[in-house]
């Protein structure tokens, strides 16, 4: 680990009070139409959330709205069929897979898969007992595929 933190210090940075500012003239409601109308365009929640504010100048939605973009999402009934991270997560193991497919004796992606599906089944552990995945969800090599192949 670089505990230094000499480089890859380039980032956006959140505002330092999350505050309604005073440049934005949009209106909750319509920020809230606006990221329903870019759920439905099929963009996940953290890609809202960097639309609205280089596209659209509303640094955080939740000062204006009181909620975060998924949970205005699910009230609205557009929001993922898992949650974001777990998708992302579960991709990457598609792509593995099939690299290891066409690569056989890639020992260090066999690793890096072994690594990637422990951390999968780990963090399906935690959704299922925050509640947000239900009790008998399993992760699966073919079903992470027909899911990717599906929600994309």
């Amino acid at each position: 680990m670089n505990k230094r933190r000499e480089k890859g210090q380039s980032h956006s940075t959140r505002p330092a009070r999350p505050t309604v500012p005073s440049w934005v003239v949009y209106t909750p409601e319509e920020i809230e139409e606006i990221i329903v109308e870019l759920a439905k365009k099929g963009y996940g929640p953290s890609m809202i959330g960097i639309i609205l504010r280089d596209q659209f100048g509303v640094p955080l939605a939740k000062p204006f709205l009181g909620k975060k973009i998924t949970r205005i999402l699910k009230e609205r009934g557009v929001s993922p069929p898992l949650p974001e991270d777990l998708m992302v997560l579960i991709r990457k193991a598609v792509n593995l897979r099939r690299h290891l497919q066409e690569h056989p004796k890639d020992f260090h992606a066999k690793k890096g898969l072994l690594d990637l599906e422990s951390k999968i089944r780990r963090l399906v552990k935690y959704y299922k007992r925050r509640g947000v995945l239900p009790p008998d969800w399993k992760y699966s090599p073919e079903r992470a595929r027909l899911l990717v192949a599906e929600y994309g």
